[in-house]
């Protein structure tokens, strides 16, 4: 089963698009990950903020994104 990544807003999607160049090229790795594979990434790549709420962790030269997701 393959999943599809739906942003809120396209400000969203812009915005999670900013982040500096090595974060945003770990996020669009797990990304693609998630999408092969479903939302179920463990840590230290996802961890679970509760009633369905996770945080993705993208990890860069420039530090650790955060991305906030639900399913």
């Amino acid at each position: 089963m393959n999943w599809r990544i739906i942003y809120f807003s396209e400000r969203v999607r812009s915005d999670v698009l900013a982040l500096p160049p090595g974060i945003r090229a770990d996020y669009l790795r797990l990304s693609e990950l998630m999408e092969e594979h479903g939302a179920d990434l463990r840590m230290p790549h996802s961890k679970a903020m509760g009633s369905g709420l996770f945080e993705l962790r993208p990890k860069g030269p420039e530090g650790i994104g955060r991305v906030f997701y639900c399913t």
